[in-house]
């Protein structure tokens, strides 16, 4: 069936949020007392909502979120001098909506923190839908964040696809019924991605353009 909707990722797939990312995780530890952590330990989470990447850390509720407190106030104080977006991304993003492609993004990031970097990367106007942290109970890799995206479009998940650069991406993509993209410009290498299974490959956001404005795949 024709791929007519496209949901992406938002950091590691449509900006590179990667080195802001882990220098408001390891401020937040600093800030709060803790020993440091890899870098490698931070990016397998990548992803994932900051409640779950900081848990671990926090030992009561209210930790908890004085730590999400602190990562997001640093997050958004350093975001647009730190952030860029990846080459090649805005072109595609335009093109695919000028094509007539239904756009959406699918993030664990919160609202205001997606607009912002959509803002900076000049593309917020060609997506129809946000689903973000504030949306749903169940976070990728669990398969809601994408059922949530196809409710709002009014698309079946024959006629979807979903490109992020995470393993939990993925997950969340197969789980919901959509095809999957793995997107190797991001942080993580192919063998990182293929317990996931991804049905296709995308080195490059050229590479995504091309498969989908083929005449065969243009909606």
């Amino acid at each position: 069936m024709t791929i007519g909707t496209v949901l992406f990722d938002l950091d590691g797939t449509l900006i590179d949020s990667i080195a802001l990312i882990l220098a408001s995780y390891h401020h937040t530890l600093a800030a709060h007392g803790h020993p440091p952590v890899a870098d490698a330990e931070w990016l397998r989470g990548v992803g994932t909502p900051l409640k779950v990447q900081l848990g671990p850390w926090a030992r009561s509720p209210e930790e908890l979120a004085a730590l999400v407190a602190t990562y997001r106030s640093y997050n958004l104080e350093h975001h647009d001098r730190m952030v860029t977006v990846f080459p090649g991304v805005a072109e595609l993003v335009r093109r695919l909506g000028g094509a007539g492609y239904r756009l959406g993004v699918v993030t664990s990031k919160t609202r205001e923190g997606t607009r912002r970097g959509l803002a900076l990367a000049r593309i917020e106007e060609w997506f129809s839908v946000l689903v973000c942290a504030d949306d749903v109970i169940h976070p990728k890799p669990h398969r809601q964040p994408v059922d949530h995206a196809l409710q709002a479009l009014a698309v079946e998940p024959a006629t979807a696809l979903f490109v992020g650069d995470s393993i939990h991406d993925l997950h969340s993509g197969r789980a919901a019924g959509v095809r999957t993209g793995a997107a190797l410009w991001g942080p993580f290498p192919r063998s990182t991605l293929e317990s996931g299974s991804p049905d296709y490959w995308f080195e490059t956001p050229t590479a995504l353009q091309a498969l989908l404005l083929d005449e065969t795949t243009t909606p």
